[in-house]
């Protein structure tokens, strides 16, 4: 069963997003995500300084299984990127909501504003028929 956690916001393409006291929006991948991925093998993605647009593509993810687009859930630009993926991207797997998180994006405008266009975990887990 899919770990769905309720602080966080969900894309439909399976991404999840949490304001950190930062201020900044983290991004990853959803246990679900990487469930249906299987063993991820590489992680490609973009520069500090990189702008974001919502729903775009921003890298990619690698498994055994294919290859998949990652998109970004709101407007901004890269801040952080996961340095440990590079030499460990199966944290992904491992710790999706944590030490497998990929990126950290300043969006553009108020972050609230931008997390309340996503699912919450409740409307996620509609989306993929599960119950609480």
């Amino acid at each position: 069963m899919s770990d769905i956690r309720p602080e966080m916001r969900y894309t439909e393409e399976h991404e999840w997003a949490l304001l950190t006291a930062e201020g900044v929006i983290r991004v990853g991948i959803t246990d679900h995500a990487q469930c249906s991925l299987g063993d991820i093998v590489y992680v490609d993605l973009p520069s500090v300084g990189t702008p974001a647009a919502a729903f775009a593509p921003i890298g990619t993810i690698e498994s055994v299984k294919t290859v998949s687009d990652l998109f970004s859930p709101v407007n901004g630009v890269i801040v952080n990127v996961n340095p440990a993926l590079q030499s460990a991207p199966e944290l992904v797997n491992e710790q999706p909501y944590d030490a497998g998180w990929l990126i950290e994006i300043r969006p553009a405008g108020d972050s609230q504003e931008a997390l309340k266009r996503l699912l919450s975990a409740d409307q996620y887990r509609s989306m993929l028929n599960i119950g609480p």
